[in-house]
């Protein structure tokens, strides 16, 4: 019988470690069917298998199996709560965490180190802080993975200065703890903040690793000049970590940000085994610098492409105005079975909003709403730019007052709205409420608010509205407001105070006076006033001579005037510098189909149609009378 129990013992012990074994190569389905043809299962058992599938990042094949072990196998012990804890962690899901807690505390298994530190992590990945603190304080030892899982749940839910303060206090700092704060301050896009922390952790004896200095590049991609991103990639390089694929992913989309297209692409070729990131940041190059067709060679030559790769396609197509491009390849992901995230719909909305055409956002809303991501942050904003820019301002506005969460760009897009739309009242009115909030404007917000006045000819409140910014939120204007400014005022009549604003403007070195003397120039258009719009063409012209705006306005303003002499020596000029007028378009959406009319451009198809047609009402409307006699109305 001793025998017996031993042989036992043995092939019990054999087909865990086989299965353990199984699992470390990959072949996780052969591990499972080896599990389920197992007579005798005991905790081990269990165990090995439970972390197989939590290693392999199969979160819901864990929790399933945990479930029938407590059906039907021995009691989970630590280590299968420490699996379990993980799956809910990767899933982010806070409700099966939080039930997971409960039975351990029932099953008085929170004494165990790994347990409370995957609780920790379990809280910090699911952005809950305040519930990792209360694991973290109810410890009775700690080691260096539970102060820095506590660390990243500060970083995680954006609470720098908690993640700071508990980085001053730990005992032992290692790379890992340098790292996650500095992932932090470089998530936050505290670029200088970050770069302290690194020249800190040198002062400390830490040399870092690929992590630091791949987060360290990213932090530089967000500063205003390329030159920390230079100096940081030497040290890289000096350290010996320019092989990294992490560090070089970081270095391709510092490159690009900076629309360097030509460094980047040298890093990307010296590359021995580019990864889908790597990859995903090429295609975002191109992309930047406006190489459309590069962009898509890039998507087409990559061996691997995931929802990243779709997603900077669709977001790329359609900042460079390819609107029905990118809802193409919306579609197309869709039909390669890969769903969209909340960034995709985003992207996909901003496409909508780009050609303003209603459907097609009202299907990509349906498609959000089916999804579950129609109440995402990133989504809902999208949403009410692109019903706003649609022309559906009560669309945009219910979405807006049914958002759960509001951060400053959904105000914003609100607010630009109801500037668009004309409803400067509405505008003011969601301004308030911000304050109300607390929420704290920035430029755009203030761009927004004098956008409204321009177009309803508050010029008075839109002086009163750049008064505040300055004296009451310290903020500077720049470029985008005096345009609005002087459109303000241009539309108002005000030409003579309009071209004194843009001629003090002119002489601050930091601020473009181009699209204000577009403004200004159109307002005299319309006004027909040449005297100072012929000075402001001309200046328009000197500033951008290789544009096309300051030589067809100005001409156009001396048509207006009958001096054609003029106005045909302001088109030999352009032409002379080999200037190109981009033709004018129009569209109209019929059912399914978008019918674009170029001018200039070969008839579409059916054109001969329309033409007959528009003869045939011209000439009833011409001859009413003979019509209604021959009976044909």
């Amino acid at each position: 019988m001793g025998r017996n129990v031993s042989t036992e013992r043995r092939n019990l012990i054999s087909t865990t470690s086989w299965l353990v074994h199984l699992a470390r190569s990959g072949r996780i389905s052969a591990a499972r069917k080896l599990f389920d043809d197992m007579l005798e299962r005991d905790t081990v058992a269990w165990n090995a298998m439970l972390t197989a599938y939590s290693h392999s990042s199969r979160p819901l094949q864990t929790l399933t199996l945990f479930s029938r072990m407590r059906s039907c196998g021995p009691p989970p012990d630590p280590f299968s709560f420490t699996a379990v804890v993980a799956a809910a962690a990767e899933l982010r899901d806070l409700r099966c965490g939080r039930k997971l807690h409960a039975l351990l505390f029932r099953a008085g298994l929170l004494s165990s180190l790994p347990v409370s530190n995957s609780l920790i992590d379990m809280y910090g990945k699911c952005s809950r802080p305040a519930d990792a603190a209360r694991v973290f304080e109810g410890m009775e030892e700690r080691n260096e993975v539970s102060w820095c899982s506590f660390l990243h749940a500060y970083v995680n839910s954006g609470q720098g200065k908690h993640a700071h303060e508990l980085f001053v206090a730990m005992p032992l700092k290692t790379t890992i703890a340098w790292n996650v704060l500095m992932v932090g301050y470089a998530q936050l896009r505290e670029s200088e903040s970050c770069l302290q922390l690194f020249r800190e952790m040198q002062m400390r004896g830490s040399e870092g690793d690929a992590t630091t200095f791949a987060s360290l590049i990213n932090a530089c991609s967000e500063m205003a000049s390329p030159r920390f991103g230079y100096m940081v990639h030497a040290v890289t390089v000096r350290r010996g970590w320019d092989d990294a694929a992490e560090v070089n992913n970081s270095m391709l989309s510092l490159y690009a940000n900076f629309g360097f297209h030509e460094d980047a692409l040298k890093i990307f070729d010296c590359m021995v085994s580019p990864t889908v990131i790597s990859w995903n940041a090429m295609i975002d190059a191109s992309m930047k610098i406006g190489d459309v067709q590069g962009a898509l060679s890039v998507f087409r030559r990559a061996p691997e492409t995931n929802i990243v790769s779709w997603t900077t396609m669709i977001a790329g197509l359609a900042r460079r105005g390819y609107g029905e491009e990118a809802l193409a390849f919306f579609v197309d992901m869709a039909r390669n079975s890969l769903g969209p995230d909340d960034f995709t719909y985003g992207a996909a909305l901003h496409a909508c909003a780009v050609m303003a055409v209603l459907g097609n956002g009202r299907m990509v809303h349906c498609c959000a709403i089916r999804s579950g991501f129609h109440e995402h942050l990133y989504v809902a904003n999208g949403l009410v730019n692109m019903y706003a820019k649609c022309g559906d301002i009560d669309s945009s506005s219910k979405v807006f007052d049914g958002s759960r969460q509001k951060d400053l760009v959904s105000w914003n897009a609100m607010l630009l709205g109801y500037a668009l739309h004309g409803w400067p009242s509405r505008a003011f009115e969601v301004f308030d409420k911000m304050s109300a909030h607390d929420v704290r404007p920035d430029k755009v917000t203030f761009v927004c608010l004098l956008m409204a006045c321009s177009h309803s000819g508050l010029v008075e409140q839109g002086r009163a509205v750049l008064e505040m910014m300055e004296s009451v939120h310290g903020l500077q204007p720049d470029a985008d407001h005096v345009t609005c400014v002087v459109d303000m005022l241009g539309r108002a009549g005000w030409l003579k105070e309009a071209t004194a604003l843009l001629e003090s403007c002119s002489k601050a070195v930091d601020v473009g006076i181009a699209s204000s003397s577009e403004a200004l120039l159109s307002a005299c258009a319309a006004r027909g006033d040449v005297s100072i719009g012929r000075d402001v063409g001309k200046d328009l012209i000197d500033l951008e001579p290789q544009k096309e705006a300051g030589y067809v306005m100005l001409s156009n303003l001396y048509c207006v005037d009958g001096q054609w002499k003029e106005a045909e020596k302001v088109r030999r000029a352009m032409m002379e510098r080999g200037v190109k007028k981009s033709p004018g378009f129009s569209w109209i959406q019929t059912r399914d189909m978008l019918a674009v009319f170029v001018s200039g451009s070969q008839s579409p198809d059916g054109m001969a149609d329309v033409r007959d047609t528009l003869e045939s009402l011209v000439s009833e409307m011409r001859n009413p009378t003979t019509v209604w006699l021959s009976g044909e109305l």
